[in-house]
């Protein structure tokens, strides 16, 4: 059994992660950053939960363009498989991702 304050947890560098638990080939882990992530697209769903900070997140719809949604803690993104994405915090956030295992 585990409990997680998310506030408490702070990584050595960018996108550094918690792993919380592997469920049926799904990783679920707590991240914190302070620096925008890579585009992207995941070979399977990701569910990504804002839990502090506020987050850009920048997406590709199927033609091409680039949209931005800000996510404010508790906003909930998903991506499909093959969803261009890129996460951009504004300050230090922390987010949960939940996730194929060994998904980028």
């Amino acid at each position: 059994m585990q409990f997680i304050t998310p506030e408490e947890f702070t990584g050595d560098r960018a996108w550094a992660a918690l792993d919380i638990a592997d469920i049926e080939g799904a990783s679920v882990r707590l991240h914190w950053t302070d620096k925008p992530y890579k585009w992207h697209v995941n070979d399977g769903d990701e569910v990504f939960v804002v839990l502090t900070g506020e987050v850009d997140m920048r997406y590709r719809d199927g033609g091409g363009a680039e949209h931005v949604y800000r996510m404010l803690p508790g906003d909930i993104y998903h991506a499909g498989a093959g969803d261009a994405h890129v996460a951009h915090p504004i300050g230090p956030a922390r987010v949960l991702v939940i996730e194929k295992k060994g998904s980028i």
